[in-house]
């Protein structure tokens, strides 16, 4: 019995170093190509740059098929990541997953609140959404520059936060930024997620027809009116997990995918998405409701929301804080939930049918997620003691 606990904790750090590890170089990748995207979209050859993005093939645009076909794999391995954390990772015990859950919670709910103090009853109340999402790779990325100050709980606890903050981002997603549903598409999706589900009871492990049937739902989910991405995590929850080894289905998939996802879809995804060009006297959109909504969410209402909602969880004993860690490092790690980037620009994506919106936001994004960034290293710099 000691023996079987022993391996099942053995796998389950195995590949929770693996995911730390994808997400710490990727988190490098992505400001690398970020920076990239944006010094030439403001060289000589800018507009050249955008037109390539923006070339037609099969009907819809590049910048579509990475954010509507790229970004549902990426979706999915956030599936397949929620669901080994709840059956047997760091949140399958509910007593390590309570403090999490309240710091996302309240790392939601109070930018939302912020957000709307500068938009409500505008336009820009679309992106009400856009402050709520932790990008977890430039979060990793950043907690990983300090080195073997970083206990372990503080890894996992801004893991799991960002984790939780991406299962609250994709319900946002499905619920609020469904304008117009086409029901025969949406239909023909679930039955052939049902079709799956019956697959998986019968217990048909391999993964061919599974993700034969998926790219399909995904086809159907895609002029559904609910956005493609969803596609992604509801497949990620019918690959078979079986007893999460690494011969299971799941274990197999989320495996293949880790290198794809941070070294290949999503440095596309910044680089489709960040290539702005700014034009005359850009900064003074830093000024608007919409900009100042995102700066103050993402910056100030994710760390005090993070910090608040889990000082709410300990103070009524729903959870502890670990004993290596104190409430600075908590605010510390909220600060770094700050850093919205890829999530945020894939919400302000689908949020906005105006290009200056999107590109305010974008901007507003950027700025918010440097500044966090720099914030919380310091921060965490300065309340975590040196190891030896």
């Amino acid at each position: 019995m000691q023996e079987t606990i022993s391996l099942v904790k053995t796998e389950t750090t195995k590949l929770f170093n693996e995911f730390i590890n994808s997400e710490k170089a990727g988190g490098v990748v992505l400001l690398v190509v970020t920076v990239i995207s944006l010094v030439i979209a403001n060289s000589g050859v800018g507009t050249s740059y955008l037109d390539l993005w923006n070339y037609n093939l099969g009907g819809h645009t590049l910048v579509q098929w990475i954010n509507d076909g790229l970004m549902s794999v990426f979706f999915l391995l956030i599936g397949l990541e929620l669901e080994r954390e709840f059956y047997k990772g760091e949140l399958s015990d509910l007593k390590n997953a309570v403090l999490p859950v309240f710091g996302a919670v309240g790392g939601m709910i109070v930018p939302a609140i912020l957000f709307l103090l500068f938009n409500y009853g505008k336009e820009t109340v679309a992106g009400i959404g856009i402050p709520m999402a932790t990008d977890i790779a430039f979060a990793i990325g950043i907690l990983s520059l300090l080195g073997n100050r970083v206990p372990v709980s503080l890894k996992i606890f801004l893991t799991a936060l960002a984790i939780f903050d991406d299962l609250g981002a994709i319900i946002i997603i499905a619920v609020f930024y469904t304008s117009t549903l086409f029901y025969d598409y949406l239909f023909l999706t679930l039955g052939i997620f049902l079709i799956m589900v019956v697959m998986n009871r019968f217990g048909i492990k391999n993964l061919i027809p599974y993700l034969v049937l998926g790219t399909i739902m995904w086809y159907f989910m895609l002029n559904s009116g609910v956005h493609a991405s969803v596609a992604g995590v509801m497949l990620a929850f019918v690959v078979p997990f079986g007893d999460g080894g690494e011969r299971s289905p799941s274990y197999v998939l989320q495996h293949i995918l880790h290198m794809p996802v941070a070294f290949i879809i999503i440095p596309l995804f910044a680089l489709a998405n960040t290539s702005i060009i700014l034009e005359g006297e850009w900064y003074n959109n830093f000024g608007s409701s919409l900009s100042l909504g995102i700066l103050a969410g993402l910056v100030i209402g994710k760390p005090l929301g993070i910090l608040l909602f889990s000082m709410t969880a300990v103070k009524l004993r729903f959870a502890s804080l670990p004993s290596e860690l104190s409430w600075n490092n908590i605010a510390g790690a909220g600060m770094l939930g700050g850093i919205g980037f890829t999530m945020s620009i894939f919400i302000a994506l689908i949020g906005f049918d105006s290009i200056d919106l999107v590109n305010i936001s974008r901007l507003s994004i950027l700025a918010a997620s440097i500044i966090s960034a720099v914030t919380g290293y310091f921060w965490l710099r300065l309340s975590l003691k040196p190891v030896g």
